[in-house]
């Protein structure tokens, strides 16, 4: 029999976590922006107040969604997909300038960043054409369609100068290889940056050389006919190529700080008082948290404004001074089961268009969670991307909360696909 009671099956866990992590968010952001004189967490005029707005707009707007019969989503994939392109394209032209990226719509006093609903909108367009009938993961016009349809808003977000926002839709590979793409791509990627760092850490004759000894060894080891030998040494001439066109595309592709960026993750520059001021505060901040922290608004270097853009990108600052390594690794794990939570729900689903939406947010989110806290950290160079949840902002939290929650109507819908 067909449940009726949609609503009364929402994944009570996923909700919980996703609740938890936005409370977080706003008591960090609290405490990140902490004005004295404006100690009420209700003040609209300070950061925290603004918060509380935005995430009682996204709530309601996450209630409509769960009312929404689950299947005007994937029938109208294609719309959501359609519109962000447009809104990207409208960038091109009318976009506002703010902190070096021309990604921003102005509307009155409301600032929009088309790029998170182009998140949406992608995955959404690329779960409604794989799960259709008639798609056929090993067919190359699958494969050129389903990269045209990750690609486009990306270089569309990378001609806006924001290279943070459109990196994120190369995690999309993973869905597609989820899908039964091959490994191919994943696989060319991995080499591709490797080759890219070895490039800039070593001299590229010493590249060349080693890539010339890994040939002869792949020569022995490997079946020698013409076939084969010819593969391999195509593969050899655009992995050398690669290795030569690294250096103009650092020098003429990046801008300027963020070559600068690279070079500090690198160990190539030290410049802790310009580029590298943010990550060098941000390091010394979450370290003198030691393990159980300061105490909430207690942070020092939280208090005291010494971490640029704290309440934004650099939020998990505030956890890591304030809350210790305890903290930081209660946020990690809630992280982790919020993204294994959505893997597990995403394999139950009867419908292919829910189940590779499913895993769509789950690369979206993960992508978010481990580049921001490891640029915080020093792990990866500063990008500029949120915390999902937790950074301020309306545009990224109402995207990956509406994301969200369109996951929750479809997996509440489930037992209604025969």
């Amino acid at each position: 029999m067909r449940s009726k009671n949609i609503v009364g099956r929402i994944d009570i866990w996923l909700l919980l976590i996703y609740l938890s992590l936005v409370t977080i968010g706003l008591l960090s952001i609290y405490a990140a922006a902490f004005n004295e004189t404006h100690p009420h967490l209700w003040d609209f005029s300070q950061n925290y107040g603004k918060q509380l707005l935005f995430i009682g707009v996204s709530l309601m707007v996450g209630f409509v969604l769960l009312l929404i019969d689950a299947k005007f989503f994937n029938a109208f994939a294609y719309i959501f997909y359609g519109l962000s392109i447009i809104c990207l394209l409208l960038v091109l032209v009318v976009g506002s300038k703010i902190s070096g990226s021309t990604s921003w719509i102005q509307l009155g006093p409301i600032s929009f960043q088309p790029s998170e609903f182009a998140k949406f909108g992608t995955a959404l367009a690329l779960a409604h054409y794989l799960g259709e009938i008639d798609t056929d993961p090993s067919k190359l016009r699958t494969k050129l369609i389903s990269y045209g349809i990750v690609f486009v808003p990306m270089l569309l977000i990378l001609a806006q100068g924001d290279a943070g926002s459109a990196s994120v839709f190369i995690i999309f590979l993973l869905v597609l290889y989820r899908e039964g793409m091959g490994g191919k791509i994943l696989i060319t990627g991995l080499v591709a940056a490797t080759l890219f760092i070895l490039s800039l850490c070593v001299s590229k004759w010493y590249v060349m050389i080693g890539l010339v000894i890994l040939y002869a060894l792949f020569l022995l080891l490997i079946d020698r006919t013409k076939k084969n030998i010819w593969l391999l040494t195509w593969i050899l001439i655009a992995a050398c190529a690669f290795v030569f066109s690294v250096d103009f595309a650092f020098h003429h592709v990046l801008k300027p700080h963020q070559q600068t960026r690279i070079n500090i993750i690198l160990g190539k520059e030290h410049d802790i008082k310009g580029v590298g001021y943010n990550l060098n505060q941000s390091m010394i901040a979450i370290g003198s948290g030691g393990f159980s922290g300061k105490g909430y608004l207690n942070g020092t270097m939280t208090k005291y404004n010494f971490v640029p853009e704290q309440h934004t990108d650099f939020i998990f600052c505030t956890i890591g001074e304030e809350m210790g390594f305890i903290g930081s690794f209660v946020l990690i794990v809630l992280y982790l089961s919020l993204i294994l939570r959505i893997i597990h729900l995403a394999e139950r689903q009867r419908s292919p268009f829910s189940r590779i939406y499913g895993y769509g947010i789950a690369c979206i989110l993960f992508f978010h969670f481990a580049i921001n806290i490891g640029m915080t950290i020093g792990l990866v160079p500063v990008i500029g991307i949120p915390l999902p949840f937790l950074s301020y902002g309306g545009s990224s939290l109402l995207m990956f909360s509406m994301m969200l929650f369109v996951f929750l109507k479809q997996d509440a819908n489930r037992m209604n696909i025969l």
